[in-house]
């Protein structure tokens, strides 16, 4: 068998000899990143592409790897991991003037310094090819820690689902320098709600009219809620059943498990 030279393979092929042994090196090399990319990828399948760069820098830090998020940025783009983007659709429950309204006190200052201090509520419509009908989800989230404390879905976005939702969420006799904070919906306007607050010892406050960014953290949890588990997957829901209970499981999740990019937020081990 005939035994070439290096020298003369290379110039056959037109290959310099440098670039040669820089490949030959890179073969040898271990990708020193290929078990930070395994645990990315790890993460990003866990919650179903739904974090971006920056949730999945803080999951890896709970789990131990101290790593810059612009590395994790980096590798997520050579891994072509993106998060998927949110769909905006905007329920709206304003009839106009029907009752009674109250102040904006909340003006943009939506963390709470405790529990329980700035709350907040709205509605929000899901509709499945599945159903004629539409399912409502009526939370209260708080502003301390971005938690669902209570909510409600129903068929009927109607007093009886605030009310139900109300008692849920409002379990003490009285409360001191607790805000509830909503958009101006007719529920909101009613005499009913403002009566529930008002025997709590609970101020009401409301967003400018046709202004959502009011009630950014309510907006702001309805836009994840919706690209996370309902935008995109609206046919592989059966029956309004199955929805619903993808909801509360997601909801569950959200308040247990999700990582929020809030100083307050402790998920429970």
């Amino acid at each position: 068998m005939t035994e070439f030279s290096l020298d003369l393979l290379l110039e056959a092929i037109k290959l310099a000899r440098w670039t040669y042994y820089y490949h030959l090196k890179q073969l040898d090399k271990t990708d020193k990143d290929q078990e930070l990319k395994t645990e990315i990828q790890s993460i990003f399948i866990e919650h179903k592409g739904n974090y971006a760069y920056r949730r999945v820098h803080l999951e890896l830090r709970n789990r131990g790897y101290l790593v810059n998020h612009k590395r994790v940025q980096g590798l997520m783009k050579v891994l072509n991991l993106q998060a998927k983007m949110r769909k905006k659709r905007k329920y709206s429950s304003h009839k106009g003037d029907v009752g009674k309204k109250a102040e904006n006190l909340i003006q943009a200052q939506f963390e709470g310094s405790k529990t329980m201090e700035k709350c907040y509520t709205d509605v929000t419509e899901f509709a499945i090819p599945a159903s004629t009908q539409k399912l409502y989800l009526s939370p209260v989230l708080d502003g301390f820690n971005s938690e669902i404390i209570a909510f409600n879905l129903s068929c009927s976005p109607n007093l009886e689902q605030v009310q139900t939702m109300l008692e849920q969420a409002f379990t003490e006799k009285h409360y001191e320098n607790t805000i509830l904070h909503s958009d101006q919906g007719w529920q909101y306007q009613h005499d009913s709600y403002h009566r529930f607050l008002e025997n709590k010892g609970i101020q009401a406050s409301m967003s400018r009219k046709g202004n959502s960014q009011d009630n950014g953290m309510m907006e702001s949890f309805f836009g994840i809620l919706k690209s996370e588990m309902f935008y995109g997957y609206e046919k592989t829901f059966k029956s309004l059943n199955q929805l619903e209970q993808v909801i509360i499981d997601y909801i569950d999740y959200y308040n247990n498990k999700r990582i929020k990019v809030n100083p307050n937020y402790s998920p429970q081990i």
